[in-house]
């Protein structure tokens, strides 16, 4: 649904015999810049309490722009502005926090969409370009590699009651200098596809973006659409990691999801998941990274019952869960 039709990815740039060693390096970056730049705005927030400021990437060609959900926080809408000088009242179409993910839209003509990528298919070491309006100062281009993939984010999330702790998952981790300003920006591979919305700068030579993977694109999808995303409540805490290599031929994976916690009274506890428990399959499907159970924890899995099968004291138990919707009591 959000895969709109964009711009030709970025040509490679011919080689030039008498160049410094350094000018390949440069005409990719200057080409991924010279095709994002113009699509990268930056967002003018108003809220309650003043005014924010960010970065969002138009994503179609009828004026929907992708941002981070802190950017806009609880706002109805602001201003975009593009690189060439041109305005536009933009309103909030939807957010989710639990992905940092925003989308907002356009009240007035924006340039030709990017092209989004998949962060599947990235490689740490591989060169990314983050484009976006760090302090203000619009157009702003970096590049380095992708540093990490699979990191976790913890953020803070507002309730009825109060705040609660919540984590991002699979977040791209880079050293492509981000500042405060880039949040919402585009972070673009070689050639120019846009693999990530950088979400936080975590510290010098540290920046970390949300993925656009198959997940995202749901999430992107869900906010266009219903302008949330409902998701299933399991209720447990889970963390990859190894199988133990003399189980590996009779388990058939080489990874598992651990148990780390369960929150009490929650579906996974009534179904007897247990701390420690290792999590082989849910739904009939292996799971070995917090993505691939998150993939599952969306508003079809609502009240269906979930098979669940995990290692636990060496023997394989099967439970049935049955996951309800998250909302602010279960967040």
């Amino acid at each position: 649904m959000v895969s709109a039709p964009g711009p030709d990815p970025v040509p490679d740039s011919p080689d030039s015999s008498d160049g410094a060693p350094l000018d390949a390096y440069s005409r990719v970056v200057s080409a991924v810049a010279r095709e994002l730049t113009p699509r990268v705005a930056a967002l003018r927030v108003r809220h309650r309490r003043g005014e924010g400021a960010g970065s969002a990437v138009v994503f179609t060609g009828d004026g929907f722009l992708l941002t981070n959900a802190h950017v806009v926080g609880a706002a109805s809408g602001g201003q975009v502005a593009f690189a060439d000088g041109a305005t536009a009242p933009f309103t909030v179409v939807g957010t989710d926090p639990l992905s940092d993910l925003a989308v907002v839209r356009a009240d007035g003509p924006v340039p030709a969409p990017v092209t989004l990528g998949d962060s599947d298919a990235l490689v740490v070491g591989q060169l990314v370009v983050a484009v976006g309006n760090p302090l203000g100062l619009s157009g702003s281009v970096t590049a380095g590699v992708v540093s990490a993939l699979g990191r976790s984010l913890p953020t803070s999330q507002p309730t009825r009651t109060g705040t609660v702790a919540r984590v991002i998952e699979d977040v791209i981790q880079t050293d492509a200098a981000l500042n405060p300003g880039n949040s919402g920006g585009a972070l673009a591979d070689s050639r120019g596809r846009v693999v990530g919305v950088n979400t936080a700068v975590a510290g010098i030579g540290l920046g970390l973006a949300v993925p656009i993977n198959a997940t995202t694109r749901r999430i992107i999808g869900a906010l266009i659409r219903d302008g949330r995303v409902r998701r299933a409540f399991l209720g447990l805490v889970a963390a990859p990691v190894p199988v133990p290599a003399a189980l590996r031929p009779r388990i058939g994976q080489d990874e598992a999801l651990r148990v780390v916690e369960v929150v009490p009274h929650s579906p996974a506890d009534r179904a007897g998941l247990r701390r420690g428990d290792l999590v082989l399959t849910a739904g009939g499907t292996p799971v070995s990274t917090a993505q691939s159970l998150q993939r599952l924890m969306f508003a079809e899995a609502i009240g269906r019952p979930l098979p669940v099968t995990v290692l636990r004291n060496g023997a394989m138990v099967d439970v049935i869960a049955g996951p309800v919707e998250l909302d602010s009591e279960h967040a």
